[in-house]
């Protein structure tokens, strides 16, 4: 097992399902962890458990897609332990399911405002204190849906397929200094994510991964963790599939 002494991560979308997983299994792990999320009262009880478990923990309360939250998250961690060594965009929401021409223009725009508007906002804002200091581990969530598209599903499929390129596009920026960022593309996993597509819409999802299960919370923290310790020191830019044999490329 990875261990983080010292470590300090930011985590978005902390406060459940995916982004709880990680914060568990990094704080876990001994790394103090700056939890992001738009739910205060969800923050406040995730943080507490975590705490009450010999956990460091911090809240930061804001939307990610402004600069402002993403400032104020890199700002707690040096003002309290001098560093963030650690970025894990989670936060991300599904979106209204319906064909193309049956959505709003600004169903996008909500859709990029936090999938990844968030992402660039928080690689903006972290990324100078991690050149300070020559260390980083930035791992993005993006998904399988932004590989292979999934119908009805377009904001979502779209901006998931954008942070493959933003991860792509920083890994290459970021070559040769000692902060490396990667990405995972998750199939469907159990979470309150869900709870905005129909049914039919997550039974597409479910029945195209050849495994013939959805994803754990477990394994989508598994690979988090290995991607943001020492141990990863080869793998920059890259795509890390975690979609129970849907994956094509």
């Amino acid at each position: 097992m990875s261990t983080f002494s010292e470590k300090v991560a930011i985590v978005t979308g902390a406060a459940t399902g995916i982004g709880y997983g990680i914060s568990k299994r990094l704080s876990s792990e001994n790394t103090k962890i700056i939890m992001v999320d738009f739910d205060g009262n969800m923050a406040e009880q995730s943080s507490s458990e975590l705490i009450a478990k010999g956990g460091d923990i911090e809240v930061v309360i804001g939307d990610v897609s402004l600069p402002e939250t993403a400032e104020a998250a890199v700002k707690t961690a040096v003002d309290k332990w001098g560093h963030v060594d650690i970025l894990v965009n989670n936060a991300g929401i599904g979106g209204i399911n319906g064909n193309i021409w049956e959505l709003e223009v600004e169903e996008l725009d909500r859709v990029y405002r936090t999938n990844l508007r968030g992402v660039f906002t928080f690689c903006n804002k972290t990324i100078p204190t991690m050149l300070e200091n020559n260390y980083g581990r930035i791992v993005n969530i993006a998904s399988i849906a932004g590989k292979e598209g999934n119908p009805r599903m377009v904001p979502y499929s779209a901006t998931k397929a954008a942070v493959i390129g933003l991860t792509k596009s920083i890994g290459k920026e970021l070559a040769g200094t000692g902060v490396l960022a990667n990405c995972i593309t998750p199939a469907v996993v159990q979470t309150r994510i869900l709870d905005e597509f129909t049914p039919e819409q997550v039974n597409y999802m479910v029945d195209r991964i050849p495994v013939g299960r959805t994803g754990e919370i477990g394994e989508i923290a598994a690979m988090v963790s290995w991607l943001s310790s020492d141990e990863c020191s080869f793998s920059t830019g890259a795509v890390f599939d975690i979609s129970g044999g849907r994956a094509t490329y």
